[in-house]
């Protein structure tokens, strides 16, 4: 079995893009002379792009691509490019449609939810309480009989970013960065600002690092906060946004660790063996969205209400966010500082 045109399409949040690459490169060595469109959300294309193997396209489903309209729009593009092979791990309904109206020969998903069965020609399982999400994605390569070789998802930096970032480096730093990210999605998966000022505060006092403050857009008040409460302003460098999606992979690459929530921007730090301690709150390990490789650690509170949803929600369902709350900032400063005594 041969390809010659194939589409992914995920379109989900940034973290899911980025735990498809292994899909994608896989693809790419059992099919060389292949050409691949990676299909992603609108703002993460940038990210991508940079992959020489990869054409990326840009989804605008809440905007342009929106509707019965715009998916009449993206349906036609898609039939246009004469895909041969189709394999999507998103699971919604509208990602369903538009798989069982491309016209497409091939084309690969899971047999879950049921609808899913009508829209592909193949279908496999998810084995969501058995495998982590990388190998969950993988599994999309059996029905085409594709092993699966590699599972850590090779990110491809844009070089101008990666210029800039090292610049920056040269001129504002001296010694180990720590990197602070508060941001998320969603509300619950948030660790409160007092707990990060107060971790940034012990980390300069105790280890004399240089602290990066980022965030993204619709972040911003939150990093400034933040920045509010910290003692030493003269050892924050405050980078909250100035940064696009390419620009903060490539400042991530350079941190000496990086302090995050379960988010997009977590899976852009592992995946470049960046130390990561990782705040995981209404979210769980074992649902496999974890930051992989020796260099990660992910802190979490052994709570029975936990995991409470697969994403997060808007407040938390019992009131009282211990899953947060109960991280202390004693407690991550002790994975901070083990990690950068590990790196001397």
């Amino acid at each position: 079995m041969s390809f010659r045109r194939i589409g992914i399409w995920q379109t989900a949040f940034l973290g899911d893009a980025v735990l498809t690459l292994p899909l994608l490169q896989n693809l790419a060595r059992a099919f060389p002379g292949a050409h691949m469109t990676y299909f992603v959300r609108k703002g993460l294309g940038p990210l991508f792009e940079p992959d020489p193997g990869l054409q990326v396209q840009e989804v605008d489903k809440y905007g342009r691509d929106s509707g019965p309209l715009g998916m009449i729009r993206t349906l036609a593009s898609i039939r246009r490019q004469g895909f041969d092979l189709w394999v999507s791990p998103h699971t919604s309904f509208r990602s369903a449609a538009i798989s069982a109206f491309s016209g497409i020969p091939t084309r690969i998903g899971y047999d879950s939810p049921r609808f899913n069965r009508a829209a592909y020609t193949h279908t496999c399982s998810r084995r969501f309480d058995q495998l982590e999400e990388i190998e969950r994605v993988l599994q999309l390569l059996s029905p085409i009989s594709v092993p699966a070789l590699e599972t850590w998802p090779g990110l491809h930096l844009h070089p101008l970013a990666r210029e800039k970032a090292g610049e920056f480096r040269a001129k504002h730093t001296t010694g180990p960065v720590l990197g602070v990210h508060p941001g998320s999605t969603w509300a619950t998966k948030k660790w409160p600002g007092a707990y990060f000022a107060e971790v940034i505060d012990m980390v300069h006092d105790n280890l004399d690092m240089q602290v990066m403050l980022f965030a993204g857009p619709g972040e911003e008040k939150a990093a400034r906060e933040i920045k509010d409460l910290v003692r030493r302003q003269d050892l924050l460098l405050d980078l909250s946004g100035r940064l696009d999606l390419p620009g903060l992979a490539a400042f991530l690459q350079g941190l000496d660790c990086y302090l995050c929530n379960d988010s997009g921007p977590m899976h852009l730090a592992w995946t470049q063996n960046t130390p990561v301690a990782a705040l995981f709150g209404p979210t769980t390990r074992s649902l496999g969205f974890f930051p992989r490789g020796e260099h990660s650690t992910v802190l979490e509170t052994d709570l029975e209400c936990r995991p409470c949803g697969l994403h997060g929600s808007k407040s938390c369902p019992q009131g009282h966010h211990r899953c947060m709350l109960d991280l202390t900032p004693k407690k991550v400063f002790d994975v901070i500082r083990e990690k950068i005594h590990a790196r001397q």
